[in-house]
């Protein structure tokens, strides 16, 4: 392993991600260095469980949504448990298929029969929040070495701090989108009803509590057709 030529391409990589303007740009770049970075990787993916649901996110290969696909069905797998991890283990590899894999029975054979020869999953977090696993995959047994683990642990850390600044910029956008157009909604009521701005939104409030409608799907509806009616 050339560390010093990993060096240069992870800080490469970290200023990358940085300027990727949406979430999802952000989650293919840190697959595709994936496979850059880490020697023997032919595919990953980001696996993000919600509840007992998995979402399978900028996946390289088809490979990658077949497998995440089979650990949501199985409740068993190494990236599924990296996922879920809470507390303990954050890295978890798999270096051969060919073998048994008693902690998953059920996932091994059928990995194996995708073609899977070895891989790896890395949770992705930060301080205050899990964010799902990166999960690399080879089609080689024993493809992985400490260094590959290593390589894939640095990649993680920095796509997970990338991946949360992302996703809350993206918040931050969805928010003053929201704002913008409930004030819009309520400049509509206030001049067709001859309202002030409080009640205004009092209108808009009342209208979501009593038809069980989100505020902001409220706004829309007024700014769509320009009335509740």
């Amino acid at each position: 392993m050339d560390w010093a030529r990993f060096a240069q391409q992870l800080a490469s990589m970290a200023r990358d991600l940085l300027s990727q303007e949406s979430v999802d740009a952000t989650l293919e770049r840190i697959t595709a260095s994936a496979i850059e970075l880490v020697e023997a990787c032919d595919a990953a993916g980001i696996l993000v469980l919600h509840g007992q649901q998995v979402q399978s996110l900028a996946p390289t290969q088809e490979l990658v949504v077949k497998s995440d696909r089979l650990q949501e069905q199985m409740r068993e797998g190494p990236c599924f448990d990296a996922a879920r991890t809470k507390q303990g283990e954050r890295v978890f590899r798999v270096r051969d298929f060919t073998q048994d894999q008693p902690q998953w029975p059920s996932f091994g054979p059928a990995a194996r029969e995708l073609g899977v020869g070895s891989m790896m999953g890395f949770l992705l977090y930060t301080e205050d929040e899990d964010l799902g696993a990166l999960n690399v995959y080879s089609r080689k047994p024993g493809a992985f070495t400490e260094a590959s683990e290593l390589a894939g642990w640095l990649l993680a850390s920095h796509a997970a701090v990338a991946f949360s600044s992302a996703r809350a910029h993206a918040q931050m956008e969805h928010a003053v989108a929201t704002r913008h157009m409930i004030g819009e909604a309520m400049g509509i009521i206030m001049g067709s009803h001859d309202l002030t701005e409080e009640q205004a939104f009092d209108v808009l409030r009342r209208y979501s509590q009593e038809n069980n409608i989100k505020l902001r799907e409220v706004a829309r509806l007024v700014c769509d057709h320009g009335s509740l009616s």
